[in-house]
C-alpha cells in the first residue's frame, strides 16, 4: 500500500558522471555491489528465453522450496538492493517476488553475488510502481522464459521434471483507486494467466492491496477461514478472479497467529491488515504446505515478508486392472442358446483349422 512513499532522488540532468555510476544510481544499488548485464533493457510484452538447456528441478517431491512476496516500498535508493540480497539469504528464500521496486524499463541482470533479478517498470521516466523478481543460482538455472508486462506485472516460467513452474508477480493499485485502473490491472492479469500452461503449477504472489477477510461463505473453493478483517473491494476483485481461474488465496488455509497473517501496518501502527498474498492453482493446492508473514525481515518497507512453502506432492499412478470376463452358465439350460453356443463353437474351431494348413 503506497502511503507515506519516501521522495525518489533522480540523477540531476546536469550532472556528470562515469558509465557504471549512471547504471547503478538508476538501478538503485551500490558500487561495491556491481552487477554484470546479462540482458540490456528489453522491451515490455517481449517473451525473453532463460537457460539453453536447463537441467536443474524448480520443484521436487522430496524438497522444500520457498517462494515470497515482499513489497520494499523502493529499490532506488543506494543500498535497498542489498538489503534485500541479505535478507533473502538470511531466510534461505529460492524466489522472492518484489513490489514497487520503482525501476524503469525492464531487464535481466546477474548481481555480483550470484543471484539474478528479473525487473518490469514503467517506460516513461517516472520512478512509481515496477515489479521484479529475485532468484538464487540453482533457480535461475531452471529458468525457461520471463515476460514483462508493464509496470505491474512480470512473468516467469521454471522448469522440473515432475511439472513446470509459472510465476507471476503483481502489484495491484490500491484500495482508492479509480475502478477503471483496477479493471485494466485484472484485465492483463487475465490476459497473463491464460498463457500459461494447464498443467503448469501457477503461484501469483505480491502486494495485491486486497483484502479478502475471515468470512469465506460462498467462497469455500478459492478461500480458506484463516483471513484477517472484512472484505473489501479490491478483495471482491480478487476472489472473484479466483473463481473464474480455479484460484486459491495461500494466506488464508493455514492457522497462525494474526502477527504472523498481517502483511502491513499503517505509518501510526495501529492498523494492520492482510493485502499480499500468495495464490496458487487449485490442481496443486495440496502442495503448498504453508504461508505466513515474517516481521523480522527489514528493509525500512511498512510491509512483511510473506512465505510460502511449497513441496511437490504428485498423483500416485493408477494401474488399471483387468477385470476377468464372467460367463453365465445358466444360459446354456435353454436349448436354443446351447444350439447356437455349439454352433458358434464348430465355426471359430473350423476357421482356426483352415488358417493352420
Amino acid at each position: 500500500m503506497r502511503v507515506g512513499h519516501r521522495a525518489d532522488n533522480p540523477i540531476p540532468e546536469k550532472s556528470i558522471v562515469t558509465e557504471t555510476e549512471a547504471r547503478v544510481r538508476n538501478i538503485g544499488g551500490d558500487e561495491d555491489e556491481a552487477y554484470q548485464d546479462i540482458e540490456e533493457m528489453t522491451d515490455a510484452g517481449q517473451t525473453q528465453l532463460g537457460a539453453d538447456f536447463p537441467t536443474v528441478d524448480s520443484l521436487k517431491p522430496k524438497q522444500k522450496t520457498r517462494v515470497v512476496g515482499w513489497n520494499v516500498r523502493t529499490l532506488y535508493q543506494t543500498g535497498k538492493l542489498a538489503q534485500v540480497v541479505r535478507e533473502f539469504d538470511t531466510y534461505c528464500l529460492d524466489i522472492l517476488g518484489i513490489s514497487e521496486t520503482r525501476w524503469i524499463g525492464a531487464g535481466k541482470r546477474k548481481l555480483a553475488s550470484g543471484h539474478t533479478i528479473l525487473y518490469s517498470g514503467r517506460e516513461d521516466g517516472h520512478h512509481t510502481e515496477g515489479v521484479a523478481l529475485l532468484m538464487n543460482q540453482k533457480i535461475e538455472k531452471t529458468l525457461i522464459e520471463w515476460k514483462s508486462a508493464g509496470s505491474r506485472l512480470l512473468k516467469a516460467r521454471f522448469n522440473s521434471r515432475y511439472i513446470k513452474l509459472t510465476v507471476i508477480v503483481g502489484y495491484a493499485p490500491i484500495e482508492d483507486s479509480e475502478g477503471d485502473n483496477k479493471t485494466e490491472f485484472y484485465e492483463q492479469l487475465q490476459a497473463l494467466k491464460e498463457d500459461v500452461p494447464n498443467h503448469d503449477m501457477l503461484l501469483i504472489i505480491g502486494d495485491l492491496n486486497a483484502r479478502v477477510g475471515e468470512d469465506n461463505t460462498g467462497r469455500e473453493h478459492v478461500m480458506g477461514k484463516h483471513g484477517v478483517g472484512m472484505m473489501n473491494d479490491n478483495g471482491e476483485r480478487l476472489t472473484d478472479f479466483c473463481e473464474e481461474n480455479d484460484m486459491i488465496v495461500g494466506g488464508s488455509l493455514f492457522q497462525h497467529k494474526t502477527i504472523h497473517k498481517t502483511t502491513w501496518t499503517s505509518p501510526s501502527g495501529a492498523t494492520q491488515n492482510q493485502i499480499d498474498h500468495i495464490l496458487i492453482n487449485g490442481k496443486w493446492k495440496s502442495s503448498l504446505r504453508d504461508v505466513r508473514a515474517y516481521r523480522g525481515a527489514d528493509i525500512g518497507s511498512d510491509h512483511n515478508l510473506v512465505v510460502a512453502v511449497v513441496k511437490l506432492k504428485l498423483r500416485k499412478a493408477r494401474r488399471k486392472q483387468l477385470r476377468a470376463q464372467q460367463i453365465n452358465s445358466n444360459k446354456l439350460k435353454d436349448e436354443t442358446t446351447r444350439h447356437a453356443f455349439r454352433q458358434e463353437l464348430r465355426n471359430r474351431f473350423q476357421i482356426l483349422g483352415e488358417e493352420h494348413e
